[in-house]
């Protein structure tokens, strides 16, 4: 079975472009194009679409907004795949249900594993937009709500931590020589106790101690 795709960008050469590379590999189909955040909520809500590129910056509504709306009223998954990697974005981008975050100087071999990753349940977080994240906190002006450590166990934070540093279940499991069924067991757990729903929301929770 395909991975069902939908591609929201205002720059046609671009959207257009992915489509063309994206469609060379066997296991996504590109359903179709869409040019900004409000086409892009109404065709998911009106079609089947796994997952989305969604971009930030266009016209009519911007991908942050589309994105509340299609991880609120849909099961497509979110990818936001953009040319900015503003400080502004980031964290409003992943706490309205993005899944992942990318640059699009990235590799299509990258956006294509990311486009899997993110179907199975992963969150996928740059590097880079790790240490935006990191970097916003530290010099915030406002202080940020501290990750409340005593509400989980020593494995459950660890398990946070790796998920924090975009690690796949299966990474993790390698990592703590424990099976990939008891970590989706621990982060079942950590769902139950934070109130949250994916897993970027526990990445985001563990680096900024906020859940909304």
């Amino acid at each position: 079975m395909k991975i069902k795709v939908l591609i929201a960008d205002d720059n046609s050469f671009i959207r257009e472009g992915l489509k063309i590379i994206l469609q060379t590999y066997e296991e996504l189909e590109v359903l179709d194009t869409v040019s900004n955040g409000q086409e892009a909520a109404d065709y998911c809500r009106d079609n089947q679409v796994d997952v989305i590129l969604l971009d930030v910056r266009m016209p009519v509504m911007n991908g942050v907004e589309a994105a509340k709306l299609i991880s609120g009223q849909t099961k497509t998954k979110i990818i936001i795949l953009t040319t900015f990697d503003d400080d502004e974005f980031i964290l409003d981008a992943l706490r309205n249900g993005a899944m992942g975050y990318l640059l699009k100087n990235n590799e299509p071999e990258r956006i294509r594993e990311s486009i899997k990753c993110v179907y199975n349940g992963n969150s996928i977080l740059q590097d880079v937009v790790l240490e935006k994240i990191k970097s916003n906190l530290t010099e915030n002006q406002e202080p940020q709500a501290k990750f409340n450590a005593s509400l989980f166990t020593e494995r459950e934070r660890e398990i946070m931590c790796l998920i924090a540093k975009g690690c796949s279940n299966k990474a993790i499991s390698k990592q703590l020589f424990i099976s990939e069924g008891t970590v989706a067991n621990y982060i079942t757990s950590i769902f139950g106790k934070t109130g949250l729903e994916h897993r970027t929301q526990i990445a985001i929770y563990y680096l900024t101690g906020k859940v909304d």
